[in-house]
């Protein structure tokens, strides 16, 4: 779920499990997954860990 903030999308945010804290999901994609559920994927802006997050997009 995306929130418009005075024409600009709020950025998503998902947990890294490397940083153990809830971080802003760089360079986020919208995807399906295989059973049909949306979810969104990204990198950590800190590690670069991959960020998997499921849910509404």
């Amino acid at each position: 779920m995306q929130m418009e903030v005075s024409g600009q999308v709020a950025a998503k945010e998902g947990y890294c499990v490397k940083c153990k804290e809830k971080r802003e999901i760089k360079d986020a994609q919208s995807i399906v997954m295989k059973n049909g559920r949306p979810a969104t994927q990204g990198l950590c802006p800190t590690c670069g860990t991959k960020i998997f997050k499921i849910g509404a997009n």
